[in-house]
């Protein structure tokens, strides 16, 4: 497999953790593996913290990625669940960083855009769009896993037009405040 680029897509979650890896040939994806890692058996949330640095080490170890995608948490009503689920976010983007591997971040409902063509898109609706694009014969069982792959299509859909303008990285607090004005209360 000689690809020009390959990007590892991660859906970040406590309880299952999507991982998606595309390979980029001549501006044309193709999955080159899905999965899921289930966490749901480990009661220790460190512990869960652990195998998802370890599982993201391992699959960049194994497909050697270029860039790893992440989907950004989403803001809900559960305090409790956005702290785990940045957390897991967070430990992923540590194991990429560990190993030097450029982070891309994208929000749920720009991934949901760039797959479906609306934000508001069902997870069954990206699931199928993949299907067709990428030339998925069966869909796996959980959507954790569509949705990964829909996180590596959706930096590959950013990278290829050109229109970064969705993915977000900061090199500080400054950089955040003067692109998030109206998010800092005075």
């Amino acid at each position: 497999m000689d690809f020009d680029k390959i990007i590892l897509g991660i859906d970040p979650g406590t309880s299952n953790m999507g991982v998606g890896v595309v390979g980029i040939r001549k501006q044309k994806a193709e999955v080159i593996a899905m999965d899921i890692l289930k966490l749901e058996k480990l009661s220790n949330h460190p512990l869960k913290l652990k195998k998802i640095f370890e599982t993201v080490l391992r699959n960049i170890d194994h497909y050697k990625p270029d860039e790893l995608a992440i989907e950004s948490p989403f803001f809900g009503k559960n305090v409790q669940s956005m702290l785990k689920l940045g957390r897991a976010q967070g430990v992923a983007i540590a194991a990429a960083l560990y190993r030097d591997i450029p982070v891309f971040e994208y929000s749920p409902r720009k991934i949901k855009q760039s797959i479906t063509g609306t934000g508001s898109a069902s997870k069954e609706q990206v699931a199928a769009m993949l299907q067709h694009i990428l030339g998925i014969v069966e869909l796996p069982k959980y959507f954790d896993t569509t949705d990964a792959l829909a996180v590596a299509m959706c930096h590959f859909f950013q990278n290829k037009s050109g229109t970064q303008d969705s993915q977000t990285t900061y090199t500080g607090w400054k950089a955040f405040i003067s692109e998030n004005p109206g998010r800092v209360s005075k």
